[in-house]
């Protein structure tokens, strides 16, 4: 789907056709539609097939009088009452006169600029726009791993309550969002760089403190993400231990309780013999043999602390 965007008055306005200094934003595009723009922008058709490999890593690609970055942003997924948070490549291809965003779905931050939420956005102004976009990709980024820590120290108190296979389960989606989140933010670090070089993207004076601005963020982000990966290693080892260690307290009591339990087993087995002889051949004087051997065998194994 193609759609048209342009700031008139101040704000991002839907058009119905293409006009220079608009925005082009392509959600899922079909074949009919990329061999469009392909030949209406002189487009190398390699961009559009990167731009919609899910597997893309953030890049710059130069060719003739186009130019295509691909960034990863930050998307939450929701599997029922579970929420996971992973990452996906969005394509800026820069023509001459035009921006043209490619994505395979829609997405949060695409959203934004469509819907008008972000202010002070030129669209005819290439450059500047690119950067606002990134910008509210580094922010997003910074949104999500804050949720991360609240979720992830909820589900830390309720394992504290109860070791549950769910609540395991759920820190390790998260770490992985977080690995996720770490290499996604590191490539789009390394793609902000290069475009700070104005070798590949032409930088104007008062782009500077924008692309600064989104360094910054960007780089915040990575301390984050790679603060909260290495608490969560911790944490994950720290459960680990403690799991083990309560099936070790479990393992213990069973086996008091089973050594206790054999004694009057071994006793009436002995008496239940069909043999003459047996010391005070009563009914009474087995049970309670059993019952004292069983109430010392308590005491000596919890002086051990076996229970």
């Amino acid at each position: 789907m193609l759609s048209y965007y342009k700031t008139i008055d101040g704000h991002i306005t839907p058009i119905p056709s293409c006009e220079p200094g608009c925005w082009i934003n392509c959600v899922a595009p079909d074949d009919a539609e990329v061999n469009s723009l392909i030949s209406d922008f002189n487009i190398e058709p390699d961009f559009f097939r990167a731009a919609m490999d899910e597997e893309e890593s953030s890049h710059i690609d130069r060719e003739d009088s186009s130019t295509l970055i691909i960034i990863d942003i930050p998307v939450i997924e929701k599997s029922g009452k579970n929420i996971t948070y992973s990452t996906m490549p969005v394509g800026i291809i820069i023509t001459e006169k035009n921006v043209i965003t490619v994505s395979t779905k829609e997405n949060p931050v695409i959203s934004e600029f469509s819907e008008d939420v972000v202010k002070d956005v030129q669209t005819n102004m290439k450059t500047r726009f690119i950067l606002h976009i990134m910008l509210r990709v580094a922010t997003r980024y910074l949104q999500y791993l804050k949720q991360i820590d609240k979720i992830s120290s909820f589900i830390e108190k309720e394992l504290r309550k109860s070791m549950k296979n769910s609540e395991l389960i759920q820190l390790l989606d998260i770490e992985k969002s977080l690995v996720y989140f770490s290499s996604s933010l590191k490539a789009n670090e390394i793609t902000i760089e290069k475009i700070m070089r104005g070798r590949v993207v032409k930088l104007y004076e008062e782009d500077q403190d924008l692309i600064e601005d989104v360094l910054i963020e960007v780089k915040q982000a990575i301390e984050m993400s790679s603060i909260y990966l290495n608490i969560f290693s911790g944490t994950m080892d720290a459960f680990a231990s403690i799991i083990s260690n309560n099936l070790n307290i479990v393992m213990k009591a069973l086996a008091s309780i089973t050594l206790m339990i054999s004694i009057p087993t071994v006793i009436s087995g002995m008496y239940g013999m069909n043999v003459n002889g047996m010391p005070v051949a009563n009914f009474w004087f087995p049970v309670s043999l059993s019952v004292i051997c069983m109430v010392i065998s308590y005491f000596i194994l919890r002086k051990k602390k076996m229970f």
